[in-house]
């Protein structure tokens, strides 16, 4: 049996057989990694052994820390966790917290002492949060205290979580309180490359959320081919963005990414438009991480804010829109780059630099990764052909115990349930989610594309278009539309909306339907729900299909 530094072996024991595993690649000299290696040296301890401890790594509102400072803050927590908390090396511990310092230190510290992080959202219910607890048998977790009645109520639901420890109150047994008289010092623990350190759950939008299982060297991975070869930041920037540290877009873009160069992040709780902007001013950000809606939301609020620091914008999380991809490189001379990632995946695998962007496309395999387009029998597709994404490359999926792995991992390839076209200069262009595209009438119709249109016209804030159905034609296109101030809803605004698409996009795929809400399903980290909006559509029973 492999090496392991795991004296509690739940993760090992639970991953998938490896003849389900996704194909591995490391065929480049930054992607080759010992077999030993514990990622934390390399994120953090590496900057104290070459002298850069004072430089800038966490900043925000409550405390600013640097490297020597975070390094001492994680030792004492890896002490107490050995020392107080009987922890050892493969025990998986949950997190709960928005993001702030503390929630990053205990994060490294869980993982530097041989530990599996389970981190949660901070919006989550006690149910959502026993379901990880459970499927992970976690026993202890760490909590801020300001989400504390959801936490325990979940104690109730999980039978194996032994001991939750609170920080944020001057409580005596509190992690700070804890943390005073522990040692500075401790030595990472010894952990293999392939050592599960992370499960990270979906979202659960197709069904109970899948824990997805990455190594040590997948958290340094994604940091050497997106960050590396696309992203390009330097230790002298200062990173920015809205995605909580559970989303593992956010564990990349605001935490990873800028230590594995020796940079610096701005930590918000709250990042709405106003306090992402009003951040980025104040503290100078250069490179921010946030989704397309973001992006747009904040381009109303522009010229209240200077945000000349910024150099570098990150859109993922959501298809990016062209008009909003247009919009925002108007206004800010920035042009947002677009990436596609997965949980399963970690993070962003298909990418593009800014010199090689082309709007609307969401650009090439990030290096070190392979994508194609298949059919349903998993054969590759020509150029310009619609069909199922299939990735592989340094990092891919592997389940917690779950039989939807076969579904996920065909033949060594991740198939992420994306519907793709792939170009002949290798580009790949989003169409829809798998289960997004509609069939209405023979033709195949992506959802995104008609949203992408309809958010091109000024009375369009917001927008979700699904499939509902209709006597006539089974299923038509229906658009759920959230209007920008100084619009009203009616027939007319309907017709303009329609005709709009039609000019924008082939006319067969106009919205048939448009109805006008006050706002969109949205998961917490963004992502628009158009399983909610199907669902919807299917109660509403057929939907009235509007003249155009």
């Amino acid at each position: 049996m492999a090496y392991t530094a795991h004296v509690d072996t739940f993760a090992r024991d639970n991953l998938p057989p490896q003849d389900q595993w996704p194909a591995f690649i490391f065929n480049r000299p930054e992607l080759q990694y010992p077999d030993r290696i514990n990622c934390v040296r390399e994120f953090l301890d590496r900057w104290i052994d070459e002298g850069r401890g004072d430089e800038p790594c966490l900043i925000s509102p409550a405390e600013t820390l640097t490297y020597r400072r975070l390094h001492e803050r994680v030792n004492r927590i890896c002490n107490v966790l050995v020392d107080r908390l009987g922890f050892v090396p493969g025990n998986r511990v949950l997190l709960r917290s928005f993001n702030n310092p503390m929630m990053v230190a205990i994060y490294l510290a869980v993982l530097k002492a041989g530990g599996v992080v389970v981190a949660t959202m901070p919006l989550l219910r006690a149910k959502e949060i026993a379901y990880p607890l459970n499927k992970a048998k976690i026993t202890l977790a760490f909590c801020d205290h300001r989400l504390s009645e959801e936490m325990e109520r979940a104690r109730s639901l999980a039978s194996d979580l032994k001991h939750v420890v609170y920080w944020g109150s001057s409580a005596a047994d509190g992690l700070e309180a804890l943390i005073a008289d522990a040692s500075p010092a401790f030595e990472a623990v010894d952990t293999a490359a392939d050592d599960v350190c992370l499960i990270g759950f979906t979202s659960g939008t197709t069904g109970e959320p899948k824990g997805t299982m990455h190594f040590h060297r997948d958290m340094l991975a994604i940091c050497d081919a997106y960050a590396g070869n696309v992203l390009r930041a330097q230790p002298s920037d200062r990173f920015i963005g809205s995605p909580p540290l559970a989303f593992t877009f956010g564990l990349g873009g605001i935490v990873l990414f800028p230590m594995r160069i020796g940079a610096s992040t701005i930590l918000l709780e709250k990042a709405g438009p106003d306090e992402l902007l009003g951040s980025i001013a104040q503290h100078k950000a250069t490179v921010c991480f946030t989704a397309p809606t973001a992006y747009r939301a904040m381009l109303a609020k522009l010229e209240s804010f200077d945000i000349s620091s910024l150099r570098k914008c990150v859109s993922a999380g959501e298809p990016l829109p062209k008009a909003t991809f247009e919009a925002w490189f108007d206004a800010t001379g920035i042009k947002l780059m677009d990436g596609i990632g997965a949980t399963e995946m970690l993070h962003i695998f298909i990418a593009a630099t800014e010199d090689e962007i082309r709007p609307g496309s969401t650009g090439k395999p990030v290096p070190g990764y392979e994508a194609q387009v298949i059919d349903q029998d998993g054969r590759p597709v020509p150029p310009g052909a619609i069909g199922r994404l299939a990735v592989r490359g340094p990092t891919g999926c592997r389940y917690l115990a779950d039989e939807r792995q076969r579904n996920y991992v065909r033949d060594g390839w991740n198939i992420t349930g994306d519907t793709y076209v792939m170009d002949e200069d290798g580009y790949f262009w989003y169409q829809a989610r798998s289960d997004d595209m509609i069939v209405s009438a023979g033709y195949n119709i992506a959802g995104p594309e008609v949203e992408a249109a309809l958010l091109t016209h000024p009375a369009v804030a917001e927008c979700g278009v699904v499939g509902a159905p209709d006597d006539g034609r089974g299923v038509i296109v229906k658009a759920y539309v959230v209007l920008a101030p100084g619009f009203a809803p009616g027939p007319e605004l309907t017709k303009t909306l329609q005709d709009h698409v039609k000019a924008e996009i082939a006319p067969y795929k106009y919205p048939r339907a448009i109805e006008y809400v006050e706002a969109l399903p949205r998961t917490q980290t963004g992502k628009l729900q158009r399983f909610e909006l199907r669902r919807i559509a299917e109660q509403e029973g057929h939907a009235q299909e509007v003249p155009a």
